[in-house]
Parts: C-alpha cells; structure tokens; sequence
C-alpha cells in the first residue's frame, strides 16, 4: 500500500490530503473535485457560490439551497443563538467590513461598525425544513460560514475516503487537521500534529499533540492581523462589539472526533475567560482542549495531558 498526497490553494488556505491506498490518485482527483464543489457551496466571498445567492437575496425571497449547505446553516444558527456564544454566522456584513485577511483590509469608522451591528442577528435566519428553503429577513444580512465549513468539509472529505476503502489518511486545511486509521508512516501509528507557536513564524511548534485518530482544530489571534496606526488587529471579531475580541487567549485548540465540532467550540469559547473555556470542556464529552495565553502560558485539559509534548 502506497501513500500519495495532494495540495491545493482554496477556502483561503492551503488544503492538504495525504492517503494510503493501493490506487491513491483516482482517489485524490475526486477529493480535489469535492473540495471545488464545497468551496462554490460555502463560499461567503465568491459572487456565484450558493451562500452568495442566499446573501444576495436577503430581505426579498427564501432561497432553495442543496442539503448540505442547509444542514450547516441549522448547525450554525442553532450555536449561534447559544447563550454566551461567540460564534454569529450573520456576522457577514461586519467580516466584509473590516476585510481582514484581504489586500482591501481597513479600520472601519464607527458608524460603519454600529451599522453593521443591527444586521448581526441570527434568529433572523428563517428556515423551511419541508422546502430547504433559507430565508435572512433583514436587507444587507450576510451569512458567513467561515467558522464552521472548513471541519464540515473535513468531515465530509473522511466520510468519502472510508467510503472508497482508503485505509487511513490525513486532511489538513490549514489551522484544521483531520486523521482517520493509523499513521502508517509512524512506528507507534500515532499522528503527530504541532501546535503553532503564537509570536513565532508558521511551522513553529509550542507542542506537539500525539493521537490515534481525530479532529484538531486551533484558532488564535495570529492568524490574520491588520496593522493601522501603530495597533494590530486580528480576525476574530466580537459580534457584540464590532472589533476583535478582547481576549486572554492567543490560540485555543480544540481536540474531538468530529471536525465541525472543533470549529464550532472554538469559535463558541474564544471571548469566554480563561476558566470558563477550561470548564465549558470538562463539562462536554468528547472534547479537550490545548489553551494558549498572551502572556504566554499553557493551559491542556487532562485528557490530553500524557499526550502533548512540549
């Protein structure tokens, strides 16, 4: 059985797909067709992507949308209407009001931002389960679903992959690492996923996680920053406040089985202090969690503790 791998620049990153199997590149040209036909899907910054026409249409019609693309609306409008949630997919119009990440990135003025604030309601997604209809009831609403797609098309990516009788394998969508089977490339069959070092350049570790299998997904502040004036401002915007969040936290990873379920918490925690992202995790099964401050320290949930390497 041979390994074969496969890179390619999409969804904002670079996505990489690593497979053991006996015919690997049929395999690895369907994967590469699936990840274009969730990108033109999910996209909240192409003009023709399904979410687009969704966003184009708000506050004048319901638009039918395929299945997938309704299920991870639900799921993301059912934890953005979570008490003490951080993540807000209606957060569209004030991500495209800062543009950070992008060449046209700026520091919106106030009244831009207090603007963009009355959009940012997600009870105000009405949707028809019967239809598969979405429904945004204000003009200038704007889903974004970069919180979330990148794990749902992970978990989608392994779904296949198992489906076509790859033995084990990799998907990592930058920030976004998804293993499935042994490491066949590691004597002990565990994978080893680094942790990105906060103040250091990409491909630095703070630590190194060992697992069987599973989802490891890392959100910090470093990520994509935008400097005016002397101030930096990073990515993760605070939908109560209209700028990025304060926050004790310089990166939050989360480990589970499910990929959109370590998107979805850290998008939810990142805001919340220290302890209550320590305690929200404890209190949920399935996940664990590697937390990162600014003043540099480690925080890892015991769950995890026998298995990072510092």
């Amino acid at each position: 059985m041979q390994s074969s791998s496969r890179s390619l620049r999409l969804m904002g990153t670079v996505i990489e797909t690593k497979i053991w199997h006996d015919q690997p590149e049929p395999i690895l040209d369907q994967v590469e067709e699936l990840l274009y036909l969730y990108k033109n899907r999910f996209s909240a910054n192409d003009l023709t992507s399904e979410l687009m026409e969704v966003n184009l249409n708000a506050g004048v019609q319901a638009v039918p949308v395929a299945e997938d693309l309704y299920e991870l609306i639900a799921l993301g409008k059912q934890h953005s209407c979570a008490s003490g949630s951080y993540l807000n997919i209606t957060i569209g119009p004030l991500v495209q009001a800062w543009r950070i990440g992008f060449k046209d990135a700026r520091l919106p003025d106030q009244a831009t931002i207090d603007e963009k604030l009355q959009l940012i309601r997600p009870q105000d997604i009405e949707m028809d389960p019967e239809e598969g209809l979405v429904y945004l009831k204000k003009e200038g609403m704007a889903i974004d679903l970069g919180a979330l797609a990148k794990g749902y098309v992970a978990d989608k990516i392994v779904d296949f992959l198992k489906r076509m009788g790859v033995a084990s394998g990799l998907i990592n969508l930058g920030g976004n690492v998804l293993t499935f089977g042994a490491a066949q490339h590691n004597e002990d069959g565990l994978w080893k996923i680094g942790i990105q070092h906060p103040r250091l350049p990409r491909g630095n570790n703070v630590a190194v996680l060992a697992l069987e299998q599973g989802s490891v997904v890392t959100s910090g502040i470093y990520e994509r920053t935008l400097e005016v004036n002397g101030n930096t401002y990073h990515h993760i915007l605070d939908p109560t406040t209209g700028y990025p969040i304060q926050s004790d936290l310089a990166s939050l990873t989360i480990v589970s089985d499910k990929s959109v379920d370590g998107e979805i918490w850290t998008s939810r925690l990142f805001g919340q202090s220290l302890t209550d992202i320590y305690q929200t995790v404890l209190d949920h099964d399935g996940l664990e969690a590697i937390i990162l401050t600014i003043d540099n320290q480690m925080i890892i949930t015991p769950g995890l503790r026998e298995r990072v390497i510092v």
